[in-house]
């Protein structure tokens, strides 16, 4: 639909898009956001902002279309608008909680912390989630709609906004790195490689 032929539903037809096409969806985006965000909040405060959008959006929305690949690509480019701006913000410190702690008599100097080590050392590692966790976001969105969500190359290219043939690319190199990440992996589970081959 062109955006001049926008159609205007009611507000009634919008609570039935809404509720009928958009919300049976939900837990297919917290997941997608998940992946990209590595944080449960952060996670649903996109799904939340992705709904918002959804509705506030509802007439560019043309029933019958995929409602799943619509919504993805409105949470896509959410992530990526909120990343542009985080990124280009200063990394923010509360120098109170920085500064109660080394006045502290509990302090030992001679040990720093490293937060991402202390909240991951009594977890068991899923190799897998860490493997496809380490790959760089336009690699791990392929895999993630792809494998995980089950979209097709023509869906991921609308929902990413761009060509087939770079889709089919990204997701060729995209496992190809997820394959390297988990060769000593599938190794040491008593897999043939093509190393041992």
């Amino acid at each position: 639909m062109s955006e001049v032929q926008r159609k205007k539903y009611s507000d009634q037809e919008k609570n039935r898009i809404f509720d009928g096409e958009f919300m049976p969806h939900i837990d297919s985006m917290y997941n997608f956001g998940y992946r990209l965000t590595f944080d449960e909040d952060d996670a649903k405060d996109l799904v939340q902002d992705t709904y918002l959008k959804a509705y506030r959006f509802i007439n560019s929305f043309e029933q019958g279309t995929n409602a799943k690949a619509w919504l993805f690509r409105i949470l896509k480019n959410s992530f990526i608008n909120d990343y542009r701006k985080k990124s280009k913000q200063p990394a923010k410190v509360d120098y109170q909680e920085v500064e109660t702690y080394y006045n502290s008599d509990d302090v030992d100097y001679g040990i720093t912390s490293d937060l991402r080590v202390d909240s991951v050392k009594d977890m068991l590692g899923d190799e897998i989630s860490n493997a496809l966790n380490s790959l760089a976001v336009d690699f791990r969105t392929v895999i993630i709609l792809c494998d995980l969500e089950g979209f097709t190359y023509e869906e991921m290219a609308k929902i990413l906004d761009i060509p087939i043939g770079t889709v089919r690319s990204r997701l060729h190199r995209a496992r190809n790195l997820l394959k390297d990440k988990l060769r000593s992996y599938a190794q040491d589970m008593g897999y043939k490689t093509d190393e041992e081959e």
